[in-house]
């Protein structure tokens, strides 16, 4: 599935698609250049899946939790990451696995420890400012 963005005010109509297409699939994998807009996106599907107030990205904390009524929401960015071995050392597998939503940034720092079902989006910026995002479902074992 590829999603066109033209601006800000489109990420909203276009987190709401991706939270239905995703189904059951509750990682989500997020690629993309600095300044692509992964924070930006994960902002609004937090706030499709209910987060009240300000979401951030987790740059130098690693991990951001949120909560609704619903649903429990972590939000990573490995950016920061020298090593896999500094994911094994937060407990990543606890996130991943325990069925909350986990919205995840910089995930090429941790190739190995991605879970085998994850919904993986690419954001690709073109000359124009346009943002194209490039979703598929990834179903390992």
């Amino acid at each position: 599935m590829d999603l066109i963005i033209e601006n800000e005010t489109q990420l909203r109509a276009a987190a709401q698609q991706l939270l239905q297409y995703a189904q059951t699939h509750k990682v989500f994998v997020l690629y993309g250049e600095m300044g692509a807009g992964k924070t930006t996106l994960i902002t609004h599907l937090c706030a499709c899946l209910g987060v009240q107030g300000h979401t951030s990205s987790p740059t130098f904390a690693i991990v951001n939790e949120y909560h609704t009524a619903q649903n429990t929401v972590f939000h990573f960015d490995f950016y920061r990451l020298k090593n896999q071995v500094e994911a094994l050392d937060l407990g990543y597998e606890e996130y991943f696995y325990s069925g909350a939503y986990c919205f995840i940034e910089w995930p090429e720092k941790i190739p190995d420890l991605l879970p085998s079902n994850y919904l993986k989006i690419q954001i690709n910026v073109q000359d124009n400012n346009l943002r194209i995002l490039t979703v598929s479902k990834i179903m390992g074992n």
